[in-house]
């Protein structure tokens, strides 16, 4: 444990929603569901369904927690909020139903605290994906969710929202006043389904479920985003030039995105698609793009010269008081054996490590409260926000290296399992 802090209590028992408070949770959302048109189709709900219910959203932007609020109206619920979100209010957050947690750790207090939620018979609400989506597809959920489901034991429902992120972004957070935007909710699993198919069954199922590409949505929707600075702050999305190969020398302006090297635009119409504006168009779709990302950065680790290694500022966040800066700079590295920060609190030196098998995936952000792009990372009693130094970097590519690093490994595991099974056999 770095540092003499007091930590915020994540053992503290969850409390059920104060009735006086959940018309005040509904005067927030509802004027935000009315302004946007906001359609929810229930008809894979069945109307007998009441809470106790375990609610799986994926998660776009901050209009989640609205539109959620009016998908289980008349209904009050727990729902697991990270750290940050904490941040000055938690005593309100706690009065509302928030369950805190750190994300992509491994503690056991959410757990038991969503299984008392449910133990007061109201609904429980995750978002597995644990960040918002970089570019409005589904992001990786945890192997680790399927056994949830069958702890809690008690019927499952999605809500699958969709034109989120065509509103707000992760890359430039603020409302483009898209209208209408859509949601599913269904139920994926009864109570006795939960307990009768396999810890693989349910996780197949999820996946399958958790299937969304917002821009994908909106051009079937016909939906225009008529800002002209539809394209600002893409590139950090897509931080690497297909016509050139170079990275982080992407730049955007309004709905121009430009590579600083070989100097290669794309422009993006009210419809989220690119088109170059000289020579081929590599990508129209966007998410094709961040998707050809992956497979470079994917390819990167298969051949073994993958690595991240920097001087980073680091700023703590032990409790919800608000965050604790270092007065030295640490460094942040990152390669084939996972992530290895090391720094100086009070003249003492400390060391963290976290394994590809430990991190299925990273929070990152994008110039977080204006003090620039940072990766945080997580212990179970601390949050640390790092941000590099210097600008020859994307915490993207950082983020996609963890999802690719941690599944590199589980299939290598998956292959030394069935290879021993076998030898086992023979």
């Amino acid at each position: 444990m770095i540092g003499n802090f007091k930590r915020i209590d994540m053992s503290r028992r969850p409390r059920r929603q104060l009735r006086i408070l959940t018309p005040v949770t509904w005067l927030i959302s509802f004027p935000k569901t009315w302004a946007h048109r906001a359609k929810i189709d229930k008809t894979g709900m069945p109307e007998q369904l009441k809470p106790p219910y375990f609610l799986l959203c994926n998660h776009n932007s901050f209009m989640d927690f609205m539109i959620m609020t009016k998908a289980i109206f008349p209904h009050r619920a727990n729902f697991v909020v990270a750290v940050d979100g904490f941040i000055r209010i938690e005593w309100l957050l706690r009065a509302i139903g928030g369950i805190c947690n750190r994300k992509f750790t491994k503690s056991v207090s959410p757990v038991k605290n969503m299984l008392r939620a449910r133990n007061n018979g109201d609904i429980v609400v995750l978002f597995p994906e644990a960040r918002y989506s970089l570019c409005g597809t589904a992001a990786v959920l945890p192997d680790s969710l399927g056994k949830m489901v069958r702890k809690m034991n008690v019927p499952v429902a999605t809500l699958i929202m969709r034109g989120h992120h065509i509103n707000s972004p992760f890359w430039n957070i603020g409302s483009r006043r898209v209208k209408p935007v859509e949601s599913e909710m269904k139920l994926l699993f009864t109570r006795d389904e939960t307990q009768e198919l396999s810890v693989d069954e349910i996780n197949a199922r999820l996946s399958d479920a958790f299937v969304y590409d917002d821009y994908a949505w909106q051009k079937e929707k016909h939906i225009r985003v008529k800002t002209r600075k539809r394209a600002e702050g893409l590139h950090k999305v897509l931080y690497q030039c297909p016509a050139c190969l170079t990275e982080y020398k992407m730049t955007s302006d309004k709905h121009t995105l430009r590579c600083g090297m070989c100097g290669k635009a794309w422009d993006m119409n009210e419809f989220g698609e690119l088109r170059a504006l000289t020579g081929e168009t590599e990508f129209s779709h966007i998410p094709d793009w961040y998707e050809w990302e992956r497979a470079n950065v994917r390819r990167e680790i298969e051949d073994g010269t993958y690595n991240f290694d920097n001087e980073v500022r680091i700023e703590s966040l032990p409790s919800a008081k608000g965050f604790i800066r270092f007065d030295k700079p640490g460094r942040l590295s990152h390669d084939l054996s996972g992530f290895t920060l090391t720094g100086v609190y009070k003249d003492d030196p400390f060391t963290l490590k976290w394994t590809p098998a430990a991190l299925y995936s990273c929070h990152i952000e994008y110039d977080y409260k204006r003090r620039g792009d940072c990766v945080d990372l997580s212990t179970v009693d601390d949050t640390f926000y790092l941000f590099p130094a210097g600008s020859d970097f994307s915490v993207t590519k950082i983020a996609l290296a963890t999802e690719e690093l941690h599944n590199s490994g589980t299939t290598a595991r998956k292959i030394l399992k069935t290879a021993e099974a076998d030898e086992n056999c023979g």
